[in-house]
């Protein structure tokens, strides 16, 4: 764009050449500013945490601990997995053959305790044990515990125990998540606010490099002083100083949020510099919508904050230990009955009623006399749920006094909020008169400068606030538990 004015001498006063130079001044510097913006990226916050979501070490480490969990399951099911064992022996001395003995059996656990059993024998020799069962048998029975194991036992406690944390590995991988993505916000609203203090004095310094030019001009026409065109200039170094300090806090910034930022191949991406933050929050005006009932927050975190949604399944599994830990109380009283057939078939063997005829059962007692393992055992483990119950309330409380806290900041936040916008406003409208008398040759140079640099004192406030209000809304979800 080529604009060219052609002033005829004695036709236009200085004052109206004032006027013109200074709606030359406003109609040319968005157009400028326009022009020379490179093409950008936008990255908005969402997109940013769906990045992090994805492709985080961390958040990688969470869905591992869910998935070791499951595996923790599959461990706990073998102690229910059928048993197939065979036993082969022999013995030959001095010319002499003893015996052989072969003997196949099948265990099944199940649920309750019981175990079923099945198996064949082979025993032939010279020299056997009178009670032992010459040539082929086979058998099936079951080993039922009387007392001890009957309610609760090892394997039953740790199925359902890896199953709870399965559950709570759930709620652990949220909490991870939720305190990766309140550290992540923090970068990202950091991120943000440089990059608008760096366009603040970017701007400041293209609108006084045009002020040096015309403040010259003027100068050169006999209009302004020397030191008109020394206060410019020193103005415009001092912002072209802040430019530079903002640029490096904008790049510092972008490094910490690559912190973030990874690829789909675990392999770090740093953020490049034409992507920018996406610049809506700046004309957002209606902030009041973030700011929640706080009932109802706090309902919502007594429901699902994950920190909170441990304890009663930590509960839970230590009710199951206690459980077990009580069986240590009790005499261990086992019966074992086994039916017994001539040959392999026993399907087909002739036998008559249950303790009739071809059986073989038995039962077997063992107790401590003082019991001091099992009372140990179950005073710890009731002592362990009492400590957790302490720990779940504690924690209770300082979860709704954080949601309370940040809240309170919240609230406060809007307000400033509000208020430093119209500081800003007033101060804008200050700037820009001081401006227009300077250029009617009503005001000076330093009232101009002055103005302007309480006006970006004022909208860095604002920044500053509104971001500090966008990162504290963020750290009300996390206090919930509501971030992930």
């Amino acid at each position: 764009m080529l604009i060219k004015i052609y002033f005829l001498n004695g036709l236009l006063e200085k004052n109206e050449m004032k006027k013109i130079y200074y709606i030359l001044f406003l109609i040319l510097a968005p157009l400028i500013k326009l022009f020379s913006q490179d093409s950008t990226s936008l990255f908005t916050q969402q997109q940013f945490v769906d990045v992090v979501l994805r492709y985080h070490p961390i958040a990688k480490q969470a869905d591992i601990t869910i998935e070791k969990a499951k595996a923790d399951i599959l461990f706990a099911r073998g102690g229910f997995d059928p048993m197939a064992t065979i036993g082969i022996s022999q013995k030959t001395f001095d010319g002499a053959r003893y015996y052989d003995h072969v003997q196949p059996e099948l265990r099944i656990p199940t649920w309750y305790g019981i175990e079923l059993v099945a198996g064949a024998e082979y025993l032939s020799g010279q020299r056997t044990n009178a009670e032992e069962t010459l040539g082929k048998t086979s058998y099936a029975g079951v080993v039922v515990p009387l007392a001890k194991n009957l309610v609760m036992d090892k394997r039953r406690a740790a199925l359902q125990i890896a199953k709870i944390y399965r559950n709570l590995s759930e709620a652990e991988k949220s909490s991870t998540i939720n305190n990766l993505l309140l550290e992540a916000s923090k970068t990202y609203w950091e991120w943000a606010l440089q990059y608008e203090r760096y366009k603040v004095f970017n701007n400041a310094v293209s609108v006084n490099q045009r002020r040096l030019q015309l403040v010259k001009t003027a100068f050169y026409q006999g209009d302004r002083s020397a030191l008109d065109t020394v206060e410019a200039s020193t103005q415009l170094q001092n912002f072209q100083f802040l430019q530079n300090d903002a640029f490096m806090q904008w790049q510092n910034a972008a490094l910490d949020m690559s912190i973030f930022l990874w690829k789909e191949n675990s392999v770090p991406y740093n953020l490049p510099g034409n992507v920018t933050p996406d610049s809506a929050w700046i004309t957002e005006v209606s902030l009041i919508t973030y700011i929640p009932l706080l009932d109802d927050i706090l309902y919502d975190a007594r429901i699902n904050h994950p920190d909170l949604q441990q304890y009663p399944l930590k509960l839970d599994a230590q009710a199951i230990e206690q459980k077990l830990k009580f069986q240590e109380l009790l005499p261990k009283v086992d019966f074992k009955y086994n039916q017994l057939g001539k040959g392999y078939n026993i399907l087909n063997a002739k036998s008559g009623p249950l303790l009739d005829n071809n059986f073989q059962y038995g039962i077997s007692f063992q107790m401590p006399l003082r019991l001091s393992y099992g009372r140990g055992e179950y005073r710890q483990a009731k002592l362990k749920i009492a400590a957790t119950k302490l720990e779940q309330d504690l924690k209770m409380v300082q979860v709704e006094n954080k949601i309370k806290s940040y809240y309170n900041e919240l609230v406060t936040l809007l307000s400033q909020t509000e208020l430093t916008r119209k500081s800003y406003q007033n101060f804008y409208v200050l700037q820009k008169g001081e401006e227009l008398k300077f250029f009617n040759g009503e005001s000076s140079l330093f009232m101009v400068n002055s103005r302007e640099s309480k006006t970006l004192e004022a909208v860095q406030k604002l920044l500053k606030t509104k971001t500090d209000f966008y990162k504290t809304y963020n750290a009300l979800q996390w206090s919930a538990g509501l971030l992930f």
